[in-house]
Order: structure tokens, then C-alpha cells, then sequence
């Protein structure tokens, strides 16, 4: 059943302004399990998107490499012992997750010997970056949220993850090999960045880095510089940026650009031609006026508020009536005081917000000591769309608050989800309980990838193999991936979300947040929480602030998705 809508410390100051450009922290926080089927990555040969129903030739897979969609379309299902691990009902991995990964036939062949940096006859080793225990700058932010994991409980988690998904992916007789690298800076520091990653490079000499330092791109910088891949290793960047550093930085999130055209279309198709019909008295129903609030503290920052404006205006005749800028979200009261002031003097009736998730706390305080009740949209900005730092920001004026999230409709743990599938296979909590949606997703696009290349592993197998993978169709609860050049976006892709939801604050709604906590207030997803595409954002806003259609928490599996009751395997 679903349930219904009815310090101020010098270096944290400065640390925190540090967010990616228009705030685009590289944190996903939902377990985004993938199934990717590589389609033709041999000898080099051009690579094509295909449908989950095509069949391509032996000759195009890698050898020994055999998904199940193409056994069947050669008729040989019956003649594998495809093994525990798969559901042969299906055709997928025995494993209560949604989408369901497709099985891979049991390999028996040669062993693929070194074959890259960190990669032997039987293991590939994995880096599993990990920030300092006492990092100012996530200290500060964990502190607003309760979060208390540790990098104990994180890495412990990281072990379990892997345990599991080694069980059931095929790695061609390797075993993933997680090694541990414990931060020597904070979060915020480029120093310390580019030492870590000068350390790694050189003294572990891995095949892949998971994670990294998410308010600097400079560990992510020289990771590719040493031709070390990484994944989700730096602040959301440029397109263009990921296209230079290729094939060696990988994210799951969108980039920024990405962000950027899908809220222009959002606000020139969905909002800009109607009415403030969601704001306060004051400015309820009167024609709306856009104003930009938005965190700017580099270069890129500004290429990226330049694109959304020249976007708004070339493609929907949309301008913004007043911009303001703010460098970080601590000690902002006095900036966002004059923020607002000119909001308000300028008649905006609704504030598009792209930036971190901390300041709201101080703009929507004073927007209520302003008197000054607008409608708030959000931009997909991380962390802003999740309940739990929503519940810290001034209830009154979030009750007006609004707009696409990249995220998708939750779902109890009790029902599906990362901690779910770690408490399915142990029997206990994991350890980072907090962190645990943070973890799953790119240790399981590893082994998705891993699970197509075959023997043949190395950094441009591994592009080839992620550019011919079929594209992830999105549900409610899993947002649709794909990577490389798919038509989607203007040029070739490595960052993986392709799609959004839309969402609304109800500042009534009661139940757990993110990290397990009951309490007033939660994001609701409009229509059961549909998604939609670059070119689907729909013109009509009726469904927005309507309890009937939304949801704010799936308690059972919703309709047409199912999560079977497998039982678990023996570790591998």
C-alpha cells in the first residue's frame, strides 16, 4: 500500500562554498541497481544502443560473454546450467532489486591474464576512497542531518556490498579486491586531493577509485592524468569536462549541463505562462515573475547560469526578472537578507533555487522575517529534493516549495532499496546505515560493466562496453541510464541519470525520512512519481500539490513492479 499526501568556522565558510557549479554535489542518494547488456564492443567496432528485445550476433560479444536475451534468441537457454544465482523463469539474477540485472552464462573459458593496471588472472583491484572521520566540511553537514556513520561502518559496508554482488554477477574467475585509502585532507582540499590521488596512482596502482573528494575536482583531475579510472569521484563538472578526461571519469548522476537544459525546459514549458498559483497571498495567482537564487563560487558556475538564462530566453522567450548569487551557505543571513529584499522589490513571485543544500535553512527564514511568501522551485540541485534536509529549512515558506528531481519515488526499506538487499542477504542492518544508498550504486555499475566486458578488461574496454549497453528504461522507482551518444543529449554522455520526476513539498505529510527518522513534512511525487525525459516536461501543472495523485512513500511494491521473495545464496 502506498502512503498518501491527506560554523561558523573560517574553514568550513570557505570549504562549503566549494560546492560544484550550480551546487551539483556528486551524491546520488537512492541505490540505482543497473543491468547493462553489452551489444558490440569487439575489436573496436563501432558501438549501437539496442533495444532489451534484440539479439546481436556471437560474433559481436566478447568471447565468452553470453547474456541471457541473446542465448535465447539463439535458442540455447535450455542447453546452459545457468546456476542458482539466475532466475531461468525470467532471465534475470535471482536478487530482489528493480530494474532485475540479466543473467550472464557461467564462463569456462581461458583465464584473461593481466590484461590492465590492477588487473591479474583472478582479482581487480578496487579503491575505495573514504573521507577523513573528523573532515570539518562533513562534519558540518552531517550534523544537520544526524547522520553518524563512520569510515568503519562505510568501508564494512562496502565489503558486504561487494560480497554480495560477487555472489551473483559473473567477473569471468576474477574477484573484485576492495582496498581501503583513508583521506590525508579534508573534502574541500585540492592539495591533499592531488596527493591522494598521486598515492593511489603510484602505490596501489588499482583498476578503478570508488568515490573521492566531492568538493574538488582535483582528485578526479589526476587520477585521469595517470590513466586510473575513477567513478563518482569529483563535484558534478561540464560535459565537455568528462569528453577530456575520457575514458577514465565516470559518474552516475547527470552533469551539469544536463541539469541546466532539463530546468529550462521545466520552467520555459511547465511554469513560466502561468500563474503563481502555489505561492503565498501575497503573490498567489498574479502572473509569474522568475528571480534566480543560485550558489556561484567558480568560473564554471557562471558558464552554467549564462546557458540557463541564453536557453530560457532563445527557446521560451523566458527572462528572469532579478538574479542574485550567493559564495556559501554558511553565515549568509546579512547576503540573504538583501537577496530577498530585491525578490521581493522586484515583484518576483516565484524563486528558482539552484545551489547546496544548506542554504535554504537561512533564505527561507528570512524570507518569513520579510514577510515574503514566493513560490519556490528546485532545480534538481543534490540532497535539496530529500526529506531529510528539507525538514530543516522554514516550514512555512517550503509549503510553497516545488519543481524536477533527479531522484525517484521512495520506497520503504522494509520493501526494496539498498538497505533492503543488505538486510536480505544478512540478516542485519548495514553497518552505514545512513550511507548505505550512497554505496550500492557505483560498486553495482562496476560489476554491471565488468559482467559485459568479459576477460578483456581495461579502461577502453570498459568505455566500449558502457557505450554499447542498452539503454535502462526507468520506473517509478529506478530512473531510466544510459551512457555514450543515445540521442538524448547534445553530445557523448558519461554521466548516467537521464531522466527526472516532479515533486512538491508537504509540510503535513508524517513518516520516516532518508535515514529511518519519523517526522512532519516529505517530498511528494506527482502522478505516483512518473518521470519524464529531455522534450517530455508536459505544459500542465494540475497534478502539482494534488494528494490524490501523489505519493510520498511506497510501503508495498507499486503497481506493475514486482520484487520477488527470493531467498539468498551462500556468499561466493
Amino acid at each position: 500500500m502506498k502512503e498518501m499526501n491527506d560554523t561558523d568556522d573560517r574553514h568550513s565558510k570557505s570549504a562549503l562554498a566549494k560546492y560544484g557549479p550550480l551546487g551539483a554535489v556528486c551524491l546520488v542518494v537512492a541505490a540505482i541497481i543497473l543491468g547493462l547488456v553489452v551489444t558490440s564492443p569487439k575489436n573496436g567496432s563501432e558501438t549501437t544502443a539496442t533495444t532489451v528485445n534484440s539479439s546481436p550476433a556471437v560474433g559481436e560479444l566478447p568471447d565468452g560473454v553470453l547474456p541471457w536475451a541473446v542465448a535465447k534468441a539463439q535458442g540455447k537457454t535450455e542447453e546452459i546450467d545457468w546456476g542458482a544465482r539466475c532466475d531461468t523463469t525470467k532471465g534475470v539474477l535471482a536478487l530482489p532489486v528493480v530494474p532485475a540485472p540479466s543473467c550472464y552464462a557461467p564462463y569456462g573459458g581461458p583465464s584473461g591474464g593481466v590484461s590492465a593496471t590492477g588487473v591479474t588472472a583472478d582479482s581487480i583491484k578496487v579503491v575505495v576512497y573514504l573521507a577523513q572521520e573528523n573532515d570539518p566540511v562533513l562534519s558540518f553537514i552531517y550534523s544537520q542531518i544526524g547522520n553518524t556513520d563512520t569510515p568503519d561502518g562505510t568501508f564494512e559496508t562496502y565489503e558486504g556490498f561487494n560480497e554480495i554482488l560477487a555472489t551473483y554477477f559473473e567477473t569471468y574467475d576474477r574477484k573484485v579486491e576492495l582496498v581501503r585509502y583513508n583521506a590525508t585532507g579534508a573534502a574541500s582540499d585540492p592539495v591533499a586531493a592531488t596527493s591522494d590521488a598521486e598515492t593511489i596512482a603510484r602505490d596501489i596502482q588499482p583498476f578503478v577509485v570508488l568515490g573521492g573528494p566531492i568538493l574538488t575536482e582535483a582528485f578526479a583531475d589526476t587520477l585521469a592524468a595517470n590513466k586510473v579510472m575513477c567513478i563518482s569521484c569529483s563535484p558534478g563538472q561540464t560535459n565537455d569536462w568528462y569528453v577530456e578526461r575520457a575514458p577514465y571519469v565516470w559518474d552516475v548522476q547527470k552533469n551539469v549541463n544536463q541539469g541546466s537544459i532539463m530546468t529550462a525546459e521545466y520552467v520555459g514549458k511547465h511554469l513560466a505562462a502561468g500563474t503563481a498559483e502555489f505561492g503565498g497571498p501575497a503573490v498567489k495567482d498574479q502572473k509569474r515573475k522568475l528571480g534566480l537564487i543560485y550558489l556561484s563560487n567558480s568560473e564554471s558556475s557562471e558558464i552554467i547560469r549564462k546557458e540557463l538564462e541564453t536557453t530560457l530566453q532563445k527557446d521560451y522567450g523566458v527572462e528572469f526578472a532579478e538574479v542574485a548569487s550567493f559564495k556559501s551557505p554558511v553565515g549568509m543571513a546579512g547576503e540573504a537578507r538583501e537577496i530577498l529584499a530585491r525578490m521581493k522589490a522586484s515583484g518576483v513571485t516565484t524563486v528558482l533555487y539552484s545551489g547546496d543544500p544548506l542554504a535554504p535553512q537561512t533564505l527561507t527564514q528570512v524570507a518569513t522575517e520579510q514577510d515574503y511568501f514566493p513560490e519556490w522551485v528546485i532545480s534538481g540541485s543534490a540532497l535539496v529534493d530529500t526529506t531529510i534536509f528539507a525538514r530543516t529549512y522554514d516550514q512555512a515558506q517550503w509549503a510553497h516549495a516545488f519543481g524536477p528531481s533527479n531522484l525517484f519515488a521512495r520506497v520503504s526499506a522494509e520493501v526494496a532499496g539498498a538497505a533492503y538487499l543488505y538486510k536480505w542477504f544478512y540478516g542485519v542492518p548495514a553497518p552505514a546505515r545512513t550511507s548505505a544508498p550512497l554505496i550500492l550504486p557505483n560498486l553495482q555499475f562496476l560489476y554491471a560493466v565488468l559482467q559485459g566486458i568479459g576477460t578483456d578488461l581495461s579502461p577502453q574496454t570498459f568505455e566500449k562496453t558502457v557505450f554499447a549497453a542498452e539503454i535502462i528504461p526507468g520506473t517509478v522507482l529506478s530512473p531510466q541510464l544510459s551512457w555514450g551518444s543515445r540521442g538524448i543529449w547534445p553530445s557523448v554522455d558519461y554521466a548516467g541519470v537521464d531522466d527526472q520526476t516532479e515533486v512538491w513539498w508537504d509540510a503535513t505529510a508524517e513518516g520516516l525520512d532518508e535515514s529511518g527518522k519519523q517526522g512532519t513534512g516529505m517530498w511528494a511525487y506527482v502522478d505516483g512519481g512518473v518521470r519524464y525525459l529531455p522534450g517530455e516536461w508536459p505544459k500542465s501543472t494540475k497534478k502539482l500539490f494534488d494528494p490524490k495523485s501523489a505519493v510520498t512513500l511506497y510501503t508495498e511494491a507499486p503497481e506493475g513492479i514486482t520484487i520477488p521473495d527470493y531467498k539468498p545464496l551462500p556468499p561466493a
